[in-house]
């Protein structure tokens, strides 16, 4: 199966910070498939990496690509998507 990508706009009004960044990452490492994230004019990053995920420096609005590749990797980036397009930071 071709590795699957979905483009995503960030919605938490903070960006993708530590608590979103962590939701973010530990969903991508129970997926089970190797999962990347890249902000446009960036490098991909594993997702399932917390660290590598704040290096990004992905801010509200800022558009990034998620990659999977494998069985489920068109229901892990519709979770991982879901996640990105939450805001975290809503009261």
């Amino acid at each position: 199966m071709p590795e699957q990508t979905r483009t995503i706009t960030i919605a938490s009004a903070e960006g993708l910070h530590a608590r979103p960044a962590k939701v973010f990452a530990q969903a991508a490492k129970t997926a089970g498939i190797p999962v990347t994230v890249a902000k446009a004019d960036g490098t991909r990053v594993n997702a399932a990496s917390i660290l590598a995920v704040l290096s990004l420096g992905a801010a509200r609005g800022d558009v990034v690509t998620l990659s999977a590749d494998g069985e489920s990797a068109d229901s892990v980036l519709d979770e991982l998507q879901r996640i990105l397009e939450t805001d975290h930071d809503a009261a």
